[in-house]
């Protein structure tokens, strides 16, 4: 008894102590939506480490300051994305987009249902921010009440096109690529996994859904379509895990190196083509006001394939589409609309940089600064003393294994709902943090926060989106959430087991 009395008088363990009370109090006031999360992460970050023995100065410097620009590149690549967004909508080529699909898809339920959620999963590939995504549901709300599909099902397919574009936007992979330093092709690999798993899922979920709702659909032929689906993407899983010697590399590259290389160099001219046409359109119609060409409807896909094939730069890739759009859109009165997308992509984008803000600091305050900057001034050699406290407390609680790893994260994947500890928008990154303090490979960290964050992405009630569409639709957005939970629940925990499968 004596020992744990002397135990607890240690200054350290209570450092320790206020530092996790500090971190539960502000999570749950985020949570209970007392404090927006805007506010709670610099307050966070400021008061972590002065618990933990940083004087204010310091904290002034290397936490708030310097924390301040450690996503400078993130939120950087969120602007421009932000401002693409803003042009495709100002242009009409979303809108047209839309309408475009819905004339091909005809008058079935179930055909309008896959066409929306492609449509819409091709456009957030790019678009993003409420504005985009009120625009995009006034054509396609309407569309799919049209041939009888239930409210609820309709938000529920929106939110799922919206959750699956987002894994292919370029943007939202800059912040894993600051925060954990991760390499593009980790991202990619992992996300383009995700893709498919969410997309499958996706169809499950109109299929079950509308068949729900009393719609005719010929069940056999799609629970054939699927089990195809999901039986190539499991193979493509397992070939995405299957690890080869280099010379077996170097054999297959002999063998199929020529025909890739072919093969990019086509979609480099394709894309070159495109310039080109566009540029051709737009000589011709200078005086058209109402017109859009179909070389415009490729805008929201030439960042995308620029990165995802050619591994350009993210903020030159988001400028070429810039470019294409003002290109293929181009008419009189054009370069004005192009300056009002690229101030109003700025301003739209502001909330979620302040965020970005916030976060850069929490990260700063948890895993410090660098070891470069605090050893040049001569602080803190020993390490950062919010991590020193952190370590060994983190060490016996992050799973071991994989199948811990599974368990752990799957009961405690709902977390992501309601901002939170999970929530990428709320402490998501903050816990980010401390895994990565604790020793989980950083790998393993981006691919659990891309699996639960399909559940915030689609059910979670406290997005803006949510909210809007249960409104528009006269519904409930807690009526979503339980329509939605079994199949995002599921999602994530098929996302950690094959995020195991590679990082344990």
């Amino acid at each position: 008894m004596n020992y744990i009395y002397q135990s607890f008088l240690n200054i350290e363990n209570i450092k320790l102590f206020l530092v996790l009370m500090t971190f539960i109090v502000l999570s749950l006031m985020m949570f209970f939506r007392k404090i927006p999360a805007l506010l709670a992460l610099p307050i966070m970050a400021f008061l972590l480490p002065i618990i933990a023995g940083v004087n204010i100065y310091d904290t002034i410097e290397y936490v708030m300051g310097m924390g301040a620009i450690k996503l400078s590149k993130a939120y950087t690549i969120a602007i421009f994305g932000s401002m693409l967004s803003v042009l495709l909508q100002k242009t009409g080529v979303a809108e047209n987009f839309i309408k475009k699909g819905a004339e091909l898809a005809g008058d079935k339920p179930f055909s309008i249902a896959i066409v929306m959620i492609i449509l819409i999963t091709i456009l957030f590939s790019t678009l993003g921010g409420l504005g985009a995504i009120i625009m995009v549901a006034t054509v396609v709300l309407p569309i799919m009440s049209s041939v009888g599909i239930g409210p609820v099902t309709i938000c529920g397919i929106f939110l799922f096109g919206l959750s699956i574009g987002g894994l292919l936007n370029a943007g939202n992979w800059s912040v894993y690529i600051e925060t954990l330093k991760l390499e593009v092709g980790e991202i990619k690999s992992f996300a383009l996994i995700m893709f498919v798993l969410t997309f499958s899922i996706g169809i499950v979920y109109i299929t079950f859904q509308l068949y729900k709702d009393g719609r005719e659909i010929n069940l056999k032929k799609i629970g054939v379509s699927i089990t195809f689906l999901i039986l190539m993407s499991s193979l493509g899983v397992l070939f995405w895990n299957y690890k080869i010697d280099e010379e077996t590399k170097k054999n297959l590259w002999i063998l199929f190196g020529d025909i890739l290389g072919i093969a990019k160099q086509a979609i480099g001219y394709l894309i070159a083509m495109l310039f080109a046409i566009s540029i051709m359109y737009s000589i011709g119609i200078l005086k058209s006001y109402k017109n859009i060409y179909w070389t415009a409807y490729f805008t929201p896909l030439v960042p995308l394939f620029l990165i995802l094939i050619f591994e350009m730069d993210f903020i030159a890739a988001f400028i070429c589409g810039l470019l294409y759009g003002y290109l293929s859109t181009m008419r009189k009165g054009s370069l004005n609309l192009l300056v009002r997308s690229i101030f109003e992509g700025g301003g739209l984008v502001m909330p979620a940089v302040a965020l970005m803000l916030g976060i850069g600091m929490l990260l700063n305050s948890i895993m410090g600064p660098g070891a470069e900057v605090l050893n040049k001034n001569g602080n803190y050699v020993q390490g950062w003393p919010v991590l020193n406290l952190l370590k060994p407390l983190l060490i016996q609680i992050t799973p071991k294994n994989g199948l811990e790893f599974v368990l752990v994260f799957s009961l405690a994947a709902p977390l992501a709902l309601y901002r939170g500890p999970l929530n990428v928008w709320g402490m998501g990154y903050g816990i980010a943090a401390i895994l990565l303090a604790s020793g989980m490979a950083p790998g393993a960290i981006m691919a659990l926060l891309l699996a639960v964050g399909q559940i915030q992405g689609i059910s979670d009630p406290t997005n803006t989106q949510n909210v809007w569409l249960a409104n528009e639709m006269k519904t409930d957005a807690q009526k979503i959430l339980f329509n939605t939970l079994p199949y995002t629940w599921l999602i994530a925990i098929i996302g950690l087991i094959i995020a195991a499968m590679k990082y344990y």
